[in-house]
């Protein structure tokens, strides 16, 4: 068996950055909002000016998150941890595939608070119909399977934040569609079908440990469904991968204690550049709420967040806050109009004035002013 590579998280951070588009230079930006959802496995897009400035700071306009919707080449639905996202077209059906085989809408808790699984099933077989030929509102869909199914599930579908429709989506079932005026409306995903679960976890798992790791299968898991696959199946997808040498077991330790060593995986072909990464040119950087630079290893990754300030971040109703990061840790939080209020959490030194300069001048042009 060959040796372990051993793994400071400086330089698992310093990779990460470059993989994020957020370590500057000259290849440091995205070409388009496709290629920042297809490398993060999707930006959480539940607020919609969050997720064109999560694709902004790595590069592309914000305008050119709606053209990518509008053409079709991104689409926005109920994806990770029930939340919406928006999503590489292409890659949507394995990372949907993932969520449906977690079958979380069966499990007794889930029923008796939203739907039966004979309801969700029913839905299933509505949703097809319904959106073959439009895009209704929310209102318009229930209205739609208030037809066929009882009052009791209608008001519970008209209700709540749509959670009776997530099961839909990761079925592949319906996306959202164009916007009519402020309201959200849905349509036909733009796919015939899913793939196996199996056939899809051999790219989601090594793309998530490209953008995300190294990790564990639980953290893996966290961010794909708050841990709800099977824990069997979770672990069968690791060991098949890694007996293909698809992935790789790798120790990693604190900069300042190297005997603190915890394995994890990492995708084979990141090795190198986790033992040798590239240089980071951008040291501090400026992430807007909800960024997956903080949602892509969980608020508690205490490698990127001190568990002493994730309550600073992870706000009350699923709150995400704007954050600063400096060598890929986040060192504090920042509001107002051109990242003017920064606050740093304690003990942390004075960000660079020149840095944080560059990054108010960032937002601005992100921000189009």
């Amino acid at each position: 068996m060959s040796e372990v590579p051993v793994v400071p998280w400086s330089q698992a951070l310093a990779r990460r950055q470059h993989r994020h588009f957020l370590a500057g230079g000259p290849d440091g930006s995205a070409a388009s909002p496709v290629e920042v959802a297809a490398r993060l496995l999707g930006v959480q897009a539940q607020v919609t000016s969050s997720a064109e400035q999560a694709v902004a700071v790595r590069g592309p306009a914000p305008a050119t998150v709606r053209a990518g919707l509008a053409d079709g080449s991104l689409v926005r639905t109920w994806a990770a941890r029930g939340t919406l996202h928006l999503l590489d077209t292409a890659a949507a059906p394995a990372l949907l595939a993932l969520l449906a085989a977690a079958r979380s809408w069966e499990k007794g808790a889930w029923q008796r608070e939203f739907a039966t699984a004979d309801e969700v099933a029913r839905l299933a077989e509505l949703v097809v119909d319904v959106l073959a030929d439009t895009t209704p509102t929310r209102d318009e869909l229930v209205a739609a399977f208030a037809a066929h199914v009882p009052a009791t599930l209608a008001a519970r579908l008209s209700s709540g934040w749509g959670t009776v429709l997530k099961p839909l989506a990761w079925q592949g079932l319906l996306v959202n569609g164009p916007p009519r005026g402020s309201r959200p409306t849905f349509a036909a995903p733009p796919w015939s079908g899913l793939p196996d679960a199996d056939t899809a976890a051999r790219s989601v798992v090594p793309a998530y440990l490209d953008a995300h790791g190294p990790a564990s299968p639980e953290t893996f898991d966290a961010w794909l469904l708050r841990g709800a696959t099977p824990r069997r199946t979770l672990r069968r997808w690791f060991a098949e991968l890694t007996e293909e040498g698809l992935i790789t077991p790798v120790a990693m330790h604190p900069d300042d204690d190297p005997a603190d060593v915890t394995t994890l995986h990492a995708r084979t072909a990141d090795l190198d550049e986790l033992v040798s990464p590239p240089e980071v040119v951008t040291d501090v950087r400026l992430l807007p709420a909800f960024d997956q630079w903080v949602l892509g290893p969980g608020t508690k990754d205490p490698h990127v967040l001190h568990p002493e300030h994730r309550a600073w971040v992870s706000r009350t109703a699923g709150w995400i806050t704007p954050v600063v990061i400096r060598r890929g840790r986040v060192v504090g939080t920042w509001s107002g109009d051109d990242a003017a209020d920064v606050e740093l959490f304690a003990g942390e030194p004075d960000l660079p004035a020149d840095a944080l300069a560059a990054e108010r001048e960032r937002w601005r042009s992100v921000l189009g002013r």
